[in-house]
């Protein structure tokens, strides 16, 4: 060995020589000494505070420590300090258009939205400021006392002139007015922020009252749109009804609406293949769809609950199927009136609410009603001669009394005329059937006389002539007494002898009484 490295050896001590290149090994600590001078200075101090808080915080001491960028202290030679400012621009740009977007869409709601969570929080962006704090921010409620006050059992606060129960005016007034919150949403009650408003009980009570009502008749409308048909519209369940129609092949399509009424609307459709009862489906058909709604129907009762056909399903019945009692009975009249050869649209089919019928008119255009058309003087006598007939036919062979007969529900076509909408006709036994037949004869006597129709019977004449009775009266008020005296005689009649109907097979037989 080298006497340089014997040397060498013998000064690094005792140890083995390759402790002191181990990095595992401890290090060699040696006391640094200071004078009292030295530790006393303050300079010292704050150099031992700042290494204590860049040890504790280093993250915070690495940002003091770099370069502030600022429009005074800027470096525009460097790539990094460009793209420093240029993304903290655009992260200014960015967070100042979401906040135009959060007031665009927020306005003046009460409920508020916040795009907090999207915004580029740059440690060196300092714009925001107190503006951008809202009420909604704030958590306060100007109704609501900041620290909640219950009432005592004794029902009052304070002592003498002071005193303040759970009556008090105001008190009352703020607590209604924090209660408008539990209305309905629909039900605007305005944005009291700001104002101290008091309402009295006799206001809330009105404005709870009408907010309930709102409530009610919204639902009662929107039951009306799902449930019912409209004008010129069907709901969704007579939608199915036609769509099967249809698909079945009974129809071959729907074309669209030719009639509005204030009880059903009608449609025009091309019939399709025969059913399976192998019944001939005319080439063109009216749909007529009765309305589900019972606006219309519910002063019309006394046209069916008397008809002795379907008073004992009537009683029976809920307000929405007697709608579709009122559509099997136009059918059943109309077989009648059928079988009886009167010009009437030929029955198809039922299928609950909807009646389809043959239509009467061509190529889509329906007939003119009589009140529409102009006829020569020829033509209209023969119309009224041939009416003449068909309401003796009708209470004679079919036994049926029309009800609601006038030039609105008379049709001309193929040179004659054809009646339609006998769903309200009842027979002569009804406790009203003369009454009604007498209105009847009263419209066509007026319109034919109006029509310079010479031969035109007034009403008391139509009637006798009509009904075969004998009645003289010499005015309108005696012979209406007069009719109404013979429906009293016939009703005490049934009460007191009763009647039992023989079940007949076909409807235009008329009914057999057993005394």
């Amino acid at each position: 060995m080298d006497p340089v490295e014997v040397a060498a050896v013998a000064d690094a001590g005792p140890g083995p020589a390759w402790q002191s290149k181990c990095p595992w090994g401890a290090p060699n600590t040696t006391a640094i000494s200071c004078s009292l001078a030295d530790v006393m200075s303050e300079q010292l101090a704050k150099e031992l505070q700042l290494e204590e808080e860049n040890a504790a915080f280093p993250e915070v001491a690495a940002v003091a420590e770099g370069p502030f960028i600022t429009g005074e202290n800027t470096d525009t030679s460097s790539d990094l300090m460009l793209a420093q400012m240029l993304q903290m621009e655009f992260d200014r740009e960015y967070d100042a258009q979401l906040r135009r977007e959060e007031k665009k869409i927020n306005g003046d709601s009460k409920v508020s939205i916040s795009f907090e969570n999207y915004r580029k929080v740059h440690p060196y962006d300092s714009d925001s400021s107190e503006d951008e704090v809202d009420w909604q921010d704030t958590r306060h409620d100007p109704y609501r006392a900041d620290k909640p006050t219950t009432t005592p059992r004794k029902g009052f606060i304070g002592k003498g002139k002071d005193i303040t129960t759970k009556h008090d005016e105001v008190v009352c007034g703020r607590k209604n007015t924090a209660r408008m919150e539990n209305f309905a949403p629909e039900f605007q009650v305005g944005d009291g922020i700001g104002m101290d408003l008091k309402l009295s009980n006799q206001v809330f009570n009105a404005l709870k009252q009408h907010a309930y009502s709102e409530e009610r008749r919204s639902a009662r409308l929107h039951e009306k749109k799902e449930h019912s048909t409209a004008e010129k519209a069907v709901d969704p369940k007579t939608r199915l009804l036609l769509y099967k129609m249809v698909n079945g092949g009974m129809l071959e399509t729907i074309t669209g609406c030719i009639s509005t009424g204030k009880e059903s609307v009608v449609f025009h459709a091309y019939g399709g293949r025969s059913t399976a009862e192998d019944k001939v489906i005319p080439a063109e058909c009216a749909i007529k769809v009765f309305k589900t709604t019972l606006n219309e129907f519910k002063n019309r009762d006394k046209y069916i609950k008397d008809d002795y056909r379907f008073k004992d399903r009537f009683s029976k019945l809920n307000p929405r199927k007697i709608i579709r009692m009122w559509a099997e009975k136009e059918m059943h009249n109309l077989t009648r009136m059928q079988n009886a050869g009167i010009p009437c649209p030929q029955v198809v089919i039922l299928k609950k609410h909807i009646l389809v019928m043959s239509f009467i008119g061509q190529d889509q255009v329906p007939a003119p009603k009589l009140k529409d058309v102009t006829l020569s003087s020829d033509d209209m006598k023969k119309a009224y001669y041939q009416i003449l007939h068909m309401m003796q036919q009708l209470y004679k062979e079919c036994n049926l009394v029309h009800a609601d007969l006038s030039e609105y529900n008379m049709l001309w076509h193929d040179g004659k005329v054809w009646l339609i909408d006998v769903s309200q006709s009842v027979e002569p036994t009804h406790p009203h059937g003369l009454e009604f037949l007498f209105r009847d004869c009263k419209n066509v006597s007026q319109f034919f006389q109006k029509a310079g129709v010479a031969e035109a019977l007034n009403e008391r004449e139509l009637f006798n002539a009509v009904s075969g009775l004998h009645i003289t009266a010499d005015n309108e008020v005696d012979f209406q007494a007069e009719i109404e005296a013979l429906e009293k005689m016939n009703e005490d009649h049934v009460q007191n002898h009763g009647k039992k109907l023989s079940m007949f097979s076909s409807d235009g037989d008329p009914p057999i009484y057993d005394e």
